[in-house]
């Protein structure tokens, strides 16, 4: 009997033992399980500007932790070894270690004491594609008077999201670009990005990052368009929302074009600098 899961805006209707678009949540004996929970691909202590957040903790450490799976299917994924990554026949494409929920949270609380660490970012992979696991963490991290950070391709359900919103300190919210065709190409939904960058503004700290793909979102009207949607929401919620614009470089299945020219990339920023006040250029 097929059964949906309701993590994200695909709400995959699966067959029994068939995964879901994300590799991480499946159908099994009727229920939808987090196959990803614990399952831990990358963990580091790092800096947090790295996430990135510009203007939240400045400064700071923070561990940082990734599992596997993803909900969508971008060509230039720097991280495709995990977030592309799955189960085959019961066998992990991608080296996993378990880590509870609890181990993790006395680990940060552990470089808290010996290396100023302030909390836990969940990152590397799409996180809420193992929501179960962030929010139980999460919990826990909070309980131990640490932060918690998220940094997320924005896709999860609204369901979901109000499940992990208590727990959460800061994000970074990929916002890939501001057209519906160009979403659709990699999987998503511009529009379900959108509302889940206005509630989750509405109660923690967001900053939002945009990869400038040569071909894809490098026109001066669509970062028009972006910055003042942008500072649309700034008004609604009552707080500034910083904007990383960062550059591209050839990644996964996207070797076939050159990086982003520094130049473009600056231009753009200063084209969103026309409407927000904090917008910041990255990996140039």
């Amino acid at each position: 009997m097929k059964t949906v899961c309701r993590a994200c805006m695909h709400q995959c209707s699966l067959e029994p033992e068939q995964r879901g678009i994300c590799k991480a949540r499946k159908n099994e004996g009727g229920k939808i399980i987090c196959e990803n929970y614990g399952q831990v691909t990358s963990l580091s202590l790092d800096p947090i500007e790295k996430k990135p957040l510009k203007m939240f903790r400045q400064g700071s450490q923070i561990l940082s932790v990734g599992s596997y799976g993803c909900n969508l299917r971008c060509p230039f994924c720097q991280n495709h070894e995990i977030s592309m990554a799955f189960k085959r026949n019961d066998s992990q494409t991608v080296e996993t270690v378990f880590i509870s929920p609890q181990a993790l949270a006395e680990e940060a609380k552990k470089c808290a004491r010996s290396m100023e660490n302030i909390g836990v970012a969940f990152t590397y992979n799409e996180p809420l594609v193992g929501w179960e696991y962030v929010r139980d963490t999460a919990k826990l991290v909070k309980d131990m008077g640490m932060v918690n950070v998220l940094v997320t391709n924005g896709t999860a359900s609204r369901e979901v999201l109000e499940e992990i919103l208590p727990y959460v300190d800061a994000m970074n919210i990929d916002l890939k670009a501001f057209t519906g065709e160009t979403y659709q190409k990699y999987g998503g939904d511009l529009e379900s990005v959108k509302e889940f960058i206005v509630r989750s503004a509405g109660s923690c700290h967001v900053e939002l990052t945009t990869l400038i793909v040569p071909g894809e979102n490098d026109v001066a009207k669509e970062m028009e368009e972006e910055a003042r949607w942008i500072a649309s929401v700034e008004e609604s919620v009552g707080r500034k929302l910083p904007l990383h614009v960062t550059r591209f470089f050839p990644r996964y299945h996207m070797r076939d074009r050159e990086a982003t020219e520094v130049r473009r990339v600056y231009e753009l920023a200063k084209k969103a600098r026309e409407y927000l006040s904090y917008v910041f250029v990255g990996n140039c």
